[in-house]
């Protein structure tokens, strides 16, 4: 299983990029799947994050400027962010989690949570 982050990059404050993540040996409509996203220094946070449905979570911190959305055909998911902020450089990664549910207890299924490598996204001042 790979999940290829791509898109980061250098932006100006103000700025938007779109981030994709493209899945290999797994198949993401399986998936819940989200994007997070660390800072130096700073813990691993969730970004947003997209149930098989189409339900959509945003964090506090990104919520009216960036939106994940996921193309099943292409086995892709993406994180478009616009109004980028200094704060908003990190690293992000998207993952995919298999998700069990008995009645309305739901786990991540063991073995099947993913990451991918990580992309770096640089908000300049």
């Amino acid at each position: 299983v790979q999940l290829q982050a791509s898109g980061g990059g250098l932006v100006q404050t103000g700025g938007s990029l779109t981030l994709s993540c493209a899945a290999s040996g797994i198949a993401l409509s399986d998936y819940a799947m989200g994007w997070h996203r660390q800072a130096p220094g700073k813990e691993r946070e969730m970004v947003a994050e997209i149930s098989t449905g189409g339900a959509m979570v945003s964090g506090a911190s990104v919520k009216g400027r960036f939106a994940i959305s996921r193309d099943n055909a292409k086995n892709t998911i993406y994180l478009q962010m616009n109004s980028l902020k200094p704060e908003d450089t990190a690293v992000y990664y998207c993952n995919a989690a298999l998700i069990k549910c008995t009645g309305h207890m739901c786990d991540i299924v063991d073995g099947h949570d993913y990451w991918g490598q990580g992309t770096q996204v640089t908000v300049s001042s």
